[in-house]
């Protein structure tokens, strides 16, 4: 079975895993195409996939939209593809478009999210017509989480037959068994990333994974901290964020400038590898963001036994139990002072944490998931 895979960056590679590996290992034949990345030949070669780099805009360009579903199209053409997958909205759009044009029979569409929700305007309106295009181009919808399924069919972007949710949510589930187990930490490399950064062993480390960006929730994040060091003046408190700054969605210039001016603030940029070693010096994780398609870095964060705080918005709410693996924060700088706070001042930590760990390995584990692409997606008809 040949399979074509689109996205428009890198970095959201990050959300399957080795999922590419696992089916190239039971004999699916599997290919991507990616806009230009220097960690494309390496990561091709551990997922043994083949792969071709192809421009694809994350704004929208006519003439360069038209020419990347040209691209595509011949593409789907010389390699035989059976099966079309789009992930991001504009990868997406663009191989929904291919595949439909090109007639394979099976083209579907991962709704990683809805860039919409925190939009107004003409932009909103385009997007949820973008979103409704790629949806009905599509033949099986697969949304990411519950509530985004929900939030989906509220919204009138498809008919509830056409799409699914796999198992509890998620796009390829958590290594949990592997990668994102505090047991296989190795501690020689830990001590040297915490000397690195220069934390200290009584530091309490509040932690950020993902883009540095405004729906991410980091202006209030970065003046939370600032309101709870305030508040707790003896208490040795840092700020780990690790990911990378963009211009879509850009933090304003002073909230910028505090990241790299607070000297209790730690900025990391783009980590590509061993990104568990970064979880593994956090006390509690924080994603303070206004929507997701999954929150999955708050299941990392579980599956290393760290405390999640998240905003009960669609895709984050599906990543926590409520009081047993992690607790919800309003999304504001108060309501998030309060929410580390409570961490801080709670007896129950290690418990909460072994909790949600718990929680990843018996519902998204990768070998949960996996299973349930094979069936729904590729082998039922």
């Amino acid at each position: 079975m040949r399979i074509l895979h689109v996205i428009n960056i890198f970095f959201s590679t990050s959300y399957l895993g080795d999922q590419f590996k696992y089916f190239s290992e039971k004999g699916y034949k599997q290919y991507l195409i990616c806009s230009p990345s220097e960690n494309l030949r390496e990561y091709s070669q551990r997922q043994k996939i083949e792969y071709t780099e192809m421009m694809i805009m994350r704004k929208i360009s006519l003439f360069n939209d038209l020419l990347s579903v040209f691209k595509i199209c011949k593409y789907i053409s010389k390699n035989k593809i059976q099966i079309v997958v789009g992930h991001t909205p504009k990868g997406a759009l663009l191989a929904m478009m291919s595949g439909y044009l090109m007639n394979v029979p099976k083209r579907i569409y991962f709704r990683h999210g809805l860039v919409y929700e925190t939009m107004t305007g003409f932009s909103r309106k385009l997007m949820i017509t973008i979103d409704r295009i790629t949806a009905y181009l599509a033949t099986q919808i697969v949304c990411v989480s519950p509530s985004l399924a929900e939030k989906s069919i509220q919204d009138g972007l498809n008919s509830p037959k056409k799409q699914l949710v796999l198992g509890f949510g998620t796009c390829s589930g958590i290594d949990a068994v592997k990668k994102f187990n505090p047991q296989n930490v190795n501690y020689e490399n830990l001590n040297r990333i915490r000397n690195s950064l220069g934390f200290q062993s009584e530091d309490f480390v509040v932690g950020y994974c993902g883009r540095l960006v405004v729906d991410k929730g980091i202006v209030n994040l970065v003046n939370g901290f600032n309101i709870l060091k305030s508040q707790m003046p003896f208490q040795k408190l840092k700020l780990l964020l690790v990911g990378d700054f963009e211009e879509r969605d850009k933090l304003p210039i002073d909230i910028v400038e505090e990241i790299r001016s607070n000297q209790d603030i730690i900025y990391t940029g783009f980590i590509y590898d061993s990104i568990e070693n970064y979880y593994a010096l956090m006390n509690v994780f924080i994603l303070p963001s206004y929507r997701e398609g999954f929150g999955i870095v708050s299941l990392e964060a579980a599956s290393m036994e760290i405390i999640v705080l998240t905003t009960n918005v669609t895709g984050c709410k599906d990543a926590i139990q409520e009081g047993e693996t992690g607790f919800f924060i309003t999304n504001d700088p108060y309501g998030i002072a309060l929410g580390i706070k409570n961490v801080i001042e709670n007896p129950n930590v290690r418990e909460i944490g072994k909790n949600g760990r718990k929680m990843v390995l018996d519902k998204f584990e990768n070998n949960i998931v996996w299973p349930l692409i094979e069936h729904e997606l590729y082998l039922k008809r």
